[in-house]
């Protein structure tokens, strides 16, 4: 298995700390974001190559930030130089895919998630579902799920819908950016962006292949392991608050 972590973004709605940091590299509770992700990815004892993703403004910082590691991990320009041309996050997985002509089971991260659950039973899930597998956390209230990508599952946790941000939820469980894709998710997204699809937005992938192959989800739902989407100094104040303690 190969991970993936989604690292291209620049971050504009955290300057000025991310002027000049990638937003993956700023520190929660004296650590980069990036070190409690590989933590959780190390958890995962059939991953052997870490892939980072970055554009080349931020480039040389992961590359430096990787040679501190003992991981096998490769850091990849995805050549743009603004938010103005990023090729989003679909694009960014297409990117390494096709690149480094990767044919295994994939694991993908946001890069500005960092969370407290292990990923052990996601990958669990995966093997005995022997599906394409994707993190769901319950934000517990209607109005918090208005902010996030909100998945419809049967009993046997199959999703059936997805609906990014919705005036009206369904349900209360939020997609949070953590996926397990079979191998040939590559010729997936490949048709995907073929057929016009978003290479923007993780979310848009899930909802057209629900639709053409089974997708299931694995809820993380204890109170007591939190998930931070650091998209606001709001949520960055209450991570570092968290791991401080």
């Amino acid at each position: 298995m190969k991970a993936i972590i989604l690292a291209a973004g620049y971050g504009t709605r955290l300057y000025p700390l991310t002027k000049d940091k990638a937003k993956p590299l700023l520190e929660v509770a004296g650590k980069p974001m990036m070190n409690y992700i590989m933590d959780k990815i190390k958890e995962i004892e059939d991953v052997d190559q870490v892939f980072v993703i970055t554009n080349n403004k931020f480039y040389n910082q992961f590359v430096e930030w990787a040679s501190l590691q003992s991981f096998p991990i490769k850091v990849l320009n995805d050549g743009t130089l603004s938010n103005d041309d990023r090729l989003g996050a679909i694009g960014d997985v297409n990117f390494v895919l096709e690149k480094e002509d990767v044919n295994d089971d994939v694991l993908i991260i946001n890069g500005d998630n960092i969370f407290q659950f292990s990923l052990k039973g996601m990958n669990e899930t995966f093997k005995q579902k022997n599906t394409h597998v994707i993190s769901l956390y319950d934000v517990k209230s209607n109005e918090d799920a208005k902010k996030f990508g909100i998945v419809s599952v049967d009993d046997s946790n199959k999703v059936v819908e997805f609906t990014e941000k919705p005036a009206e939820p369904k349900s209360t469980l939020a997609s949070i950016g953590i996926y397990l894709y079979r191998k040939d998710i590559k010729q997936l997204i490949s048709q995907f962006l073929e057929q016009g699809g978003n290479a923007d937005r993780t979310g848009d992938l899930v909802e057209w292949l629900h639709k053409k192959e089974a997708v299931h989800g694995h809820v993380f739902d204890d109170p007591n392991e939190k998930w931070f989407d650091i998209g606001s100094f709001e949520s960055l104040e209450e991570a570092n608050k968290e791991y401080s303690n």
